[in-house]
């Protein structure tokens, strides 16, 4: 993993929060929260919690007496979030999932979507959860399947390395779309001390409204563009027209299908 690869700030959270989550988090929060819909109080933690997708929707279905405490790494991220989810009973922080500033057992469930891929240690952060979580605790987290079973990504990847023939970048590979072998997941999460592990391969659909919009979001709206300016300062526009020329000539300039497939882990602490 690049230093890079978890770098969300600048413009990025904005673009993030605008277009990648109806384009990609929003039917995958809805998911997870629905996996906690049985408690009843007590505090969920948090984990890489973003612009506050899934906290937006824990608050929205669970009862005010579960507390949230929603943490992420980049000021940034938490500086759009926190605007959006303005409630007592929500805090939020900085911190680093692979050494939590929390004391053991003090959570009764962990959430964490599309971040463990991007958590330098995963094993440490594994310890982490099962440290923290009380017995019969739930981590549960979410993580993208291969890249090719998320097509319009591959898409944007493939657009992007086009570009850049020389020295294409492996970013998707390498991050986001990394951390897919189940066997892997399921032997790190044993190694840290989970008991019971489950993992439920998960596919949604969501419509893009343009393939312009979806090329800004995906190429300026994380780490990606990092990757995009190292290799040509002044591309990150053409880098973005070339992905939207690539998305329209495969899915049409309005409307885009983009069929996504992630794996969602049910982590019990003994």
């Amino acid at each position: 993993m690049a230093s890079t690869d978890i770098q969300f700030a600048g413009s990025i959270p904005t673009l993030y929060e605008e277009i990648l989550v109806p384009l990609l988090f929003q039917p995958y929060a809805e998911d997870l929260a629905a996996r906690l819909s049985d408690l009843k109080e007590g505090v969920v933690l948090e984990l890489a919690a973003g612009t506050g997708a899934v906290t937006r929707v824990l608050r929205r279905t669970l009862p005010p007496a579960v507390r949230i405490l929603a943490t992420d790494l980049n000021e940034g991220m938490i500086a759009v979030g926190s605007k959006r989810v303005a409630d007592p009973t929500v805090t939020w922080a900085q911190a680093n999932a692979q050494s939590l500033p929390l004391s053991d057992g003090s959570a009764d469930a962990m959430v964490c979507q599309f971040g463990v891929m991007f958590f330098p240690d995963r094993p440490a952060s594994y310890r982490e959860a099962r440290r923290v979580l009380r017995s019969g605790g739930r981590y549960l987290f979410s993580v993208w399947d291969r890249l090719d079973e998320n097509p319009l990504s591959r898409v944007v990847n493939d657009a992007v390395g086009s570009l850049f023939p020389e020295s294409p970048s492996h970013f998707f590979e390498r991050t986001p779309f990394g951390h897919h072998d189940v066997s892997v997941i399921r032997r790190e999460l044993e190694g840290a001390g989970f008991g019971q592990v489950s993992i439920e391969t998960v596919k949604k659909v969501t419509y893009a409204p343009t393939a312009e919009g979806a090329a800004r979001g995906m190429c300026q709206g994380t780490p990606f563009r990092g990757e995009i300016e190292a290799r040509g300062p002044t591309r990150l526009e053409d880098a973005t027209r070339v992905t939207a020329e690539a998305l329209a000539a495969r899915y049409g300039k309005t409307h885009l299908e983009n069929r996504m497939s992630a794996h969602v882990v049910t982590a019990v602490a003994p």
